[in-house]
């Protein structure tokens, strides 16, 4: 207690400021006229405010919060939910709406979609104006398994990756979008595939890589675009893989080439002791002898067309390496029913196609008949897919 503070009396009603001491136990308090009243100490207490109205009172009393109104909660509601303690309005740390999604809506699946097929597709955005459009470019994935796919293309040897992702089932996703300008820079194109399912046991699917080319002409032409069950409009559609048979590979796998050639190699040799266009297939019969003798000058030129049309009456239940066993056997039998006639020319015509037949029969050139000489045939006689052979 000191000079200056305002204190009121324990006894009475009534109080002051402190204006003074006398010895250690009496104080001297003013009233509002201004006299000075001796008083004990003890009988003064120090107060903040010096309005002892009756209005101030009572508004003191109505601003005190009763014991059930603290923290805005009475103490009933506190104990309904077990909180009769502080509670803090700081925001929880682990926000729910913050936790990762851990459930999945599982895949419906459809019938026969347990085989993969899958489908580059290029879509118009304008098909009425083919010759100026731009093209989106998805990929479809037409069965119940999840991919994980890579989308690239080739320039020379140098690949660029454009897209990997995973695909859902039964759905279709966005790639790019480019324009004419830029369709030299797909035409070689690859896709690599792998096939799974979630939360389930599956068939297990080989992994697929499928290169494939693009042909330029295709997309100035209005009737490439047909109209399919993946899109709302006419769209060009390059196969992938379908029903589990992937498309075939540009790339040439040389040692499965060299088995289908040389696999039946001994009943080829003993064949030629017979007639030399008699098949190997014996529920088949040859179209017919496939060879034209043609004049050029003083020399006779002879024309085999290798064609599996011209050799064979039907192709039903052949496996294109039984088609091409067949062919090279033709090939390999007139080579040997003209191998004593030095500089007879033979052409062989074998069509451009994925070049496989003239792969091999370029090896075979290589490697069993090195000492006979080759080159492209005339083209203006042949056309491009034809190789004419000189015996020596």
């Amino acid at each position: 207690m000191k000079i200056g503070d305002q204190v009121r009396f324990l006894s009475e009603t009534g109080g002051g400021k402190v204006a003074g001491f006398q010895g250690k136990n009496i104080v001297l308090v003013e009233d509002e006229d201004g006299f000075q009243i001796p008083t004990a100490i003890s009988d003064v207490v120090v107060v903040e405010n010096d309005d002892y109205s009756t209005t101030r009172i009572v508004g003191d009393k109505m601003k005190q919060p009763t014991p059930e109104q603290t923290d805005g909660r009475s103490i009933k509601a506190k104990l309904k939910s077990g909180m009769d303690e502080d509670i803090s309005e700081e925001e929880p740390d682990d926000d729910p709406a913050d936790k990762e999604i851990a459930f999945r809506k599982p895949v419906e699946e459809r019938k026969g979609g347990n085989q993969l097929s899958v489908y580059l597709a290029f879509v118009p955005v304008d098909i009425k104006e083919i010759s100026n459009t731009e093209f989106d470019t998805y990929i479809v994935n037409d069965s119940n398994y999840h991919l994980h796919f890579a989308y690239l293309t080739a320039e020379g040897s140098s690949w660029t990756l454009r897209a990997a992702n995973e695909l859902e089932p039964n759905t279709k996703l966005y790639l790019e979008t480019f324009n004419r300008q830029s369709l030299d820079e797909r035409r070689h194109i690859a896709v690599q595939l792998t096939a799974f399912k979630r939360a389930k046991a599956f068939l297990l699917k080989p992994t697929i890589d499928v290169q494939l080319r693009l042909d330029p002409v295709k997309f100035y032409k209005l009737h490439t675009f047909q109209s399919n069950d993946f899109f709302e409009t006419p769209a060009l559609l390059y196969t992938i893989v379908e029903n589990d048979k992937p498309s075939r590979s540009l790339v040439i796998d040389t040692k499965k080439l060299k088995a289908e050639m040389y696999q039946s190699a001994a009943p080829a040799e003993s064949s030629r002791k017979q007639d030399a266009y008699q098949p190997r297939y014996a529920d088949r019969k040859h179209r017919g002898n496939p060879l034209i003798t043609k004049r050029k000058g003083d020399e006779d030129i002879i024309v085999v067309d290798l064609h599996a049309g011209e050799i064979l009456e039907t192709t039903a239940g052949m496996t294109a390496g039984d088609i091409l066993n067949y062919q090279l056997q033709v090939f390999r039998d007139t080579l040997a029913a003209h191998a004593k006639h030095k500089g007879q020319r033979i052409v062989f015509i074998h069509g451009k196609g994925e070049g496989v037949l003239r792969r091999a029969i370029v090896n075979d050139l290589s490697y069993r008949y090195k000492n006979y000489s080759y080159q492209d045939a005339s083209f203006q006689e042949y056309g491009y897919g034809a190789t004419q052979v000189t015996i020596k």
